[in-house]
């Protein structure tokens, strides 16, 4: 007799990011489950950090910039201003300098736009600025550099809620963006409920193994049976 095959455990959006967002699923339990479920790095570079302490959980809107040419006078469309207008409430703005990692994509204006918009946060691969003013906003933002230098007059958008490739992760749009003091993962959409899943059952061993270690001493004897590090 054939085998069925059972189908994958629907969860919507909303689910996932209350999932994601549990005390207990710390960015280093999903970058171990994004792993384990894609076979794939799922942990943004360690130079991407946070302009304060904060921890977000929200879906990418991506805008890709590029410098532009000394005799380049085209008008382009400003793709970062219009996702930042577009981007739905509790979203992450994934934005990616090209060859511009000291050019600043954003500052104080767009921060407050952010913020008022209701967006989550901001993952910057490049440079952010004023950021006592974003920090006074408390709009969280993760970027490689901080620099004052604006990106008006060396920076052209190419293109918006496109595959992005920001702190050597590939980032599309409605992947799951996790943040805090830790760094940056990023869970892809197709396999957000397998990473879901799998951080329920990393939960389950981790709090079976505290009562070992605490009258144990030793995390050896945790390991010996439940087999999580």
């Amino acid at each position: 007799m054939a085998m069925t095959a059972v189908p994958a455990r629907a969860m919507s959006p909303e689910q996932i990011i209350a999932a994601l967002q549990k005390p207990e699923n710390s960015t280093g339990n999903i970058a171990d489950a994004v792993e384990e479920a894609t076979g794939a790095r799922g942990w943004m570079s360690a130079d991407v950090k946070p302009i304060y302490d904060a921890r977000i959980v929200g879906r990418a809107a991506t805008a890709l910039m590029r410098p532009v040419l000394k005799n380049d006078t085209r008008k382009y469309q400003n793709h970062i201003l219009d996702i930042l207008d577009e981007a739905a409430p509790g979203s992450v703005l994934v934005y990616v300098m090209q060859d511009g990692l000291e050019i600043a994509a954003m500052g104080n204006l767009m921060g407050t736009t952010a913020k008022v918009r209701g967006l989550a946060g901001a993952v910057i691969d490049g440079s952010v600025r004023d950021i006592t003013e974003l920090r006074r906003l408390q709009f969280p933002v993760w970027s490689r550099r901080v620099s004052p230098a604006t990106s008006v007059g060396r920076m052209i958008s190419v293109d918006k809620q496109i595959p992005v490739k920001c702190g050597e992760i590939m980032v599309h749009p409605g992947d799951y963006i996790v943040a805090d003091a830790d760094g940056v993962v990023v869970v892809p959409a197709a396999a957000a409920v397998q990473v879901v899943d799998l951080l329920k059952k990393y939960d389950d061993k981790e709090s079976q193994m505290i009562p070992i270690i605490e009258k144990e001493k030793s995390m050896r004897k945790a390991l010996e049976k439940y087999n999580r590090y």
